[in-house]
């Protein structure tokens, strides 16, 4: 019935937003609230960890990724990194799915 993480359960019923234990049924807002909750934790960490994938491309790669898709216009670069960023979306989907 819970799909929140323990702790973020914990953060939501501290601030009111979810019903304690004894309570029956949570209300339509409480689930909307701690849905959206969820939402904004899942899509920040999300960000994140493109982000951190984007700069380690680029210390990596020996040239400048920029420079190759804008002005070289590399398609083939532009393919691959795009590849990368999906390939990394379907892992963090997995893992917040479990």
């Amino acid at each position: 019935m819970n799909n929140l993480p323990a702790w973020l359960h914990a953060l939501a019923q501290q601030a009111g937003q979810l019903p304690a234990a004894r309570d029956a049924q949570p209300s339509m807002l409480q689930n909307f609230i701690r849905g959206a909750i969820a939402s904004i934790v899942y899509s920040v960490i999300g960000i994140v960890m493109f982000a951190i994938a984007f700069v380690i491309i680029n210390k990596v790669v020996p040239f400048s990724i920029r420079k190759e898709i804008e002005e070289d216009q590399n398609i083939s670069l532009g393919i691959v990194i795009g590849s990368v960023f999906i390939g990394i979306a379907m892992i963090l989907s997995a893992a917040i799915r479990g």
